[in-house]
């Protein structure tokens, strides 16, 4: 049983039937009672903010008065066509847009689509406005009331221990004793982290800056992943064996680290030691700086940085659980935080184009409802409304999910008539029956979306029409038949919105936004290593770091959508999963480059010897490019580059040199430069993955050659 589904379905069969009781009997106003009714599913039932109790109360308050501001805009463009039409498509579009920008904002679309779509439905003189606020002020208030006081919603919570128990059993891996506990555990780490990923990609939208805590908690994931990427024992990454017992110390720093994280987000007061952690990972380092002068010879090994690895993957530890302290402390501040000014433009640019998901999403729903609107006013349409809310309850990001959403929507209608004009029939005009059957309906239509299934929501929902509407005004077992012609009109404009407009959804874009993604990463590596060695000057670094954020984050949106169209077949989910995880990966070095070669120093020393990465970095870059060329065609990924062997015996001699000079700031840029030739080998292995990930992705390709088969059957029957 869905335990949060069943709460939230009470909560509404409680306080929605009381409120429309008391605005139908003790205010007596039709138009107060429509939206007092309506306006209670909106908050009720149509979104769910999380967050503390007082940034829920924020929320709830500006949603208020959007919607006060739409239903009064709503009611005074509602009496001529064209300009319902074209109000609905401007507030349409820029509500649905709107969610672009905040976690909270994608919450509210749908709720605030409602209360633009009802009044501007319903055609009514300015006077309906006091009514029409009326009902929704009493609505707004008291549901308020309610999502805060009565069984609030406790997935936040919920995502916290999820993220507990994730970062705890990273800690146990980081802390493994020997290769078979470090397997053994590794299984375990790897289903927790996913886990909570799943869990992560189950909200409504990633949020991008609004708060603070929330952003945190939604971080972590994606750390956690690219550290279990240095600790699970691999052909290529064998168990990590200490080198010294001050790397030794920096893991015992980290696990505790890790384990202080995991009971702060588990509730507790604890603060994680970051001094200790900082302090092993500095002696670790001038352990490290110690050894460089008895350097092997280059021609030693075949591997010629194999030795540094351990000590490698030890920093690498170190930093990660620094982060995700911060993350931790951050999920668990409950900072609200707040939303500049500049990266309101950023993500206004980042999204204000047709390779946007948002922008596809937006303009799409903007579109139908727009001509939903016009088509119920034009027709005199009874309950033309439901016109408009048939468009919105099916409309998907494709053609295809669009119309296995009215397949179901209408069979569940169609359900609902049957039940809903038996128990008219039954029941007659005996008001208190209706009055006592309306909670138990309510309880089941808000129910049911979130634990049956999309046609159980549709049924149950037309089942609380036929009641709701036979108490306004009593009309029997017709106003089923006059909402199926209704919804039956909107169902239609919904499927031709969704043939014309990117009727092939997420799938298409999701490849391009994973090529765009793996470029802008790797243009970031490269910066930041031309940085790191003294070959580059000015902003190009931010530039970069800024171009990989924006395509990360548009990738991270199109992925979610992908996963909520019903269609989603075209593609492997894990593959693509793994593919987006990759990603992030690769940013995620970026940043630790970045780290690198802002505390990097050592003058000519650092740029003469840094020259020897140029090969394997300009290798590397071009690998990236032609897998974001091979994923937006598609076509097979290559195999992962060759290591440039000499050009690491190159650079190791030239560390060897340097470093016996026993200059600090000569020994400091060896030591910054033997880290970045790690972190260009872990991308170079992380490119093995990846090749192997998209192939197995790009073997099914089947699907997008049905879909066009069916949108042209579609377009020419």
């Amino acid at each position: 049983m869905n335990r949060d589904a069943l709460k939230s379905a009470a909560r509404a069969a409680v306080v929605m039937p009381l409120v429309f009781a008391f605005a139908y009997t003790v205010i007596g106003r039709p138009q107060t009672s429509i939206f007092a009714a309506f306006g209670c599913f909106a908050t009720l039932v149509l979104v769910e903010f999380g967050g503390r109790p007082r940034e829920r109360l924020l929320a709830h308050v500006g949603l208020a008065a959007v919607g006060a501001l739409f239903v009064t805009l709503g009611t005074l463009c509602s009496r001529t066509s064209w300009l319902a039409a074209v109000a609905m498509a401007a507030v349409g579009f820029l509500t649905l847009f709107s969610g672009a920008f905040s976690g909270y904002f994608a919450a509210g679309t749908a709720a605030a689509a409602l209360l633009f779509i009802l009044p501007v439905s319903i055609p009514e003189q300015n006077s309906a406005i006091g009514d029409r606020l009326l009902g929704w002020l009493l609505a707004t208030t008291v549901s308020t009331a309610a999502t805060l006081l009565l069984w609030p919603p406790r997935r936040r919570a919920d995502l916290r221990r999820a993220a507990a128990t994730a970062v705890r059993a990273v800690a146990e891996l980081a802390a493994a004793p020997s290769p078979a506990d470090a397997t053994a555990r590794a299984e375990a780490a790897g289903r927790a982290v996913d886990r909570l990923g799943r869990s992560s990609l189950g909200s409504q939208h990633r949020p991008a800056g609004p708060t603070t805590s929330t952003a945190a908690l939604a971080a972590l994931p994606g750390e956690l992943d690219w550290l279990l990427s240095f600790l699970v024992p691999t052909p290529e990454l064998p168990y990590l064996d200490l080198a010294s017992a001050e790397d030794a110390q920096v893991i015992a720093s980290a696990v505790a680290v890790l384990g202080a994280c995991a009971s702060r987000l588990d509730g507790s007061d604890d603060r994680p030691d970051l001094a200790a952690l900082e302090q092993a990972r500095t002696n670790a380092a001038h352990a490290l700086l110690r050894r460089l002068p008895d350097l092997p010879s280059a021609s030693e090994t075949q591997e010629p940085l194999r030795e540094f690895e351990p000590s490698f993957r030890v920093r690498v530890v170190a930093d990660a659980a620094l982060q995700l302290a911060e993350y931790a402390m951050r999920a668990t501040s409950f900072d609200s935080g707040s939303v500049s000014l500049s990266d309101t433009r950023q993500l206004a640019r980042q999204h204000a184009s047709p390779r946007s998901i948002w922008f596809q999403n937006s303009a799409r729903g903007a579109a139908a409802l727009a001509l939903a609107v016009y088509i119920a006013h034009l027709s005199g349409l009874q309950h033309g409304f439901w016109v408009v809310l048939g468009t919105l309850s099916v409309l998907r990001s494709n053609a295809l999910g669009t119309g296995r959403s009215i397949a179901a929507a209408l069979a569940g209608t169609a359900v609902g008539i049957v039940v809903g004009a038996l128990l008219v029939l039954a029941i007659g005009t005996h008001r208190p029956v209706l009055w006592a059957v309306l909670p138990f309906a309510v309880l089941l239509a808000t129910y049911a979306p979130r634990a049956i299934s999309f046609a159980a929501g549709q049924a149950a929902f037309t089942v609380v029409l036929f009641v709701l509407f036979n108490l306004i005004q009593p009309v029997g077992w017709r106003v089923g038949i006059v909402r199926v012609e209704d919804v039956a009109i909107g169902f239609a404009i919904s499927l031709g919105v969704g043939l014309f407009f990117w009727p092939r959804g997420a799938a298409t874009l999701l490849r391009h936004d994973l090529a765009a993604a793996f470029v802008a990463g790797a243009d970031y590596v490269v910066a930041t290593i031309h940085q790191l060695i003294g070959r580059a000057e000015g902003p190009e670094g931010a530039n970069d770091r800024r171009g990989a954020d924006a395509a990360l984050h548009r990738l991270d949106d199109t992925f979610r959508q992908y996963l909520t169209e019903r269609a989603a077949t075209a593609f492997n989910v894990e593959d693509i999963a793994a593919l987006v995880s990759s990603a992030g990966r690769l940013r995620r070095s970026a940043e630790s480059l970045a780290a690198l070669s802002e505390i990097g120093h050592g003058g000519a020393a650092l740029a003469s010897c840094g020259t020897n990465l140029e090969r394997e970095l300009n290798a590397m870059q071009a690998w990236y490019v032609s897998l974001g060329r091979a994923l937006a065609e598609p076509r097979t990924v290559p195999p992962a580059h060759l290591p440039d062997t000499d050009g690491r015996r190159r650079l190791l001699y030239c560390i060897r040199s340097a470093a016996r000079s026993r200059d600090k700031p000569a020994l400091h840029a060896a030591l910054l430069l033997l880290w970045a030739a790690e972190h260009l080998e872990n991308l170079r292995r992380l490119e093995t993955y990846i090749a192997t990930r998209a192939n197995a992705q790009q073997a099914q390709q089947p699907e997008p050659s049905r879909l066009r088969s069916l949108l042209r059957f579609a377009l020419a029957g």
